[in-house]
């Protein structure tokens, strides 16, 4: 027991004794905390608050009448939200790697798990400064090396988010939320496919009085340069709506 401590603790075996004590905390952490699978994806897409699936959370889509204006829809369109900005799991230094297709915290957690068994192999095998050095840079290497081999299978466990686009509301059915919905105003809520809810600027092509809060209505399409979708009455209780 005592020689695997002095090995874990000497050159270099130390360097990545200490990386390897932060990611076991972190696993840990995620574990006993139950941070759930999303904090899992520390650079994975981090947060869908710019999707629109997620609008509902975020702000109403569009810009129109009633003070609803938001911008978290325009990120959606374009699958620019609020983490368009943000590290994604295939981001510059890792894809440059070959270790893209994962999270970042896998990949760095692979990267510092492999580094320190092969220094750890390594320093009980070898004594010297010159020798340790050696170890040191073949260690780097076949993390480096493992890591790209592993990432590739673990990549399938998780897909990339596909960015949605305000045309994904289109053929949804819609909840009224305005006293009445005309050619120039009108607001409705819908739910994403993900359950989530949003209220969004509609307009009717034609007069329809009968379109009052509370009242269900169609998205049949959206009209981009107005930025409001279109919708009809709809009753699902009826045959064919």
């Amino acid at each position: 027991m005592g020689g695997f401590v002095a090995a874990a603790l000497a050159f270099p075996t130390a360097l990545f004794s200490f990386a390897l004590v932060v990611v076991v905390g972190y696993w840990l952490l995620m574990l006993v905390g139950g941070l759930g699978f999303d904090a899992l994806h520390g650079g994975h897409g981090v947060g869908h608050a710019g999707h629109v699936g997620h609008a509902g959370h975020t702000g109403d889509l569009g810009h129109g009448a009633g003070g609803h204006a938001a911008h978290g829809g325009q990120g959606a369109q374009d699958g620019h939200g609020a983490d368009g900005g943000g590290a994604h799991h295939h981001g510059g230094v890792l894809d440059a790697l070959g270790l893209g297709g994962v999270p970042v915290t896998v990949a760095v957690s692979l990267l510092v798990a492999l580094a320190w068994f092969v220094s750890l192999a390594g320093t009980v095998l070898t004594s010297g400064a010159p020798a340790r050095g050696g170890v040191f840079a073949v260690a780097l290497v076949a993390s480096w090396a493992g890591t790209r081999l592993l990432v590739r299978p673990l990549s399938r466990l998780f897909p990339e988010d596909r960015p949605a686009t305000r045309g994904d509301f289109v053929g949804r059915v819609c909840v009224i939320r305005t006293g009445r919905v005309t050619a120039e105003f009108g607001q409705a809520e819908v739910t994403a496919e993900d359950g989530s809810t949003a209220t969004v600027q509609v307009r009717t092509l034609t007069e329809e009085p009968g379109l009052a809060a509370g009242r269900t209505a169609l998205i049949f399409d959206y009209d981009a340069d107005g930025e409001h979708f279109l919708v009809a009455p709809f009753d699902p209780a009826l045959p064919g709506g």
